[in-house]
């Protein structure tokens, strides 16, 4: 009796390891950027606010749904830099993430405003630490002439 014991517990042991395997595996698949991301300042390293990232259809979008001014800014920001219809908009609710699309473990084929600056890069995100972290990389031309930010995920 002892030794069924023994094989049962080992059995059952196996099998919920595996399940706890294929249930990881199963999140690692389902990590999503959707949500809201604290962003974080190149220059400062300071918070500088939040952005919403929502899917649309196959894409991913993303606004400024908080702005928090660094030291010189101005309370009520605008894109000065933008051109078209974001032109002299608030930051505050501009759309800045646009046209990624899911490409394997990370979202490419769209692009990123800085609205500082008005410029628009090329972009890709990928998620780390469990989905803990965004890494948004913008770039003009290659990917390897680019820069790379971290936004934490809002709890």
């Amino acid at each position: 009796m002892r030794l069924y014991l023994k094989h049962m517990f080992f059995h059952c042991a196996v099998a919920a390891g595996a399940a706890v395997s294929v249930a990881s595996a199963a999140f690692a698949a389902d990590l999503s950027p959707v949500g809201l991301w604290r962003t974080f300042s190149v220059t400062t390293g300071r918070e500088a606010g939040a952005v919403e990232i929502k899917q649309v259809g196959d894409v991913l979008v993303g606004r400024i749904v908080k702005s928090i001014p660094q030291p010189g800014d101005p309370v009520d920001p605008v894109c000065g830099g933008c051109e078209g219809t974001e032109k002299n908009q608030p930051v505050l609710g501009l759309t800045i993430l646009k046209g990624l699309r899911r490409d394997g473990d990370m979202w490419d084929g769209g692009t990123v405003l800085d609205p500082r600056t008005g410029t628009v890069y090329s972009a890709e995100i990928r998620l780390d630490d469990g989905g803990r972290l965004l890494k948004l990389r913008g770039y003009l031309g290659f990917s390897l002439f680019g820069q790379t930010v971290t936004w934490i995920r809002a709890e």
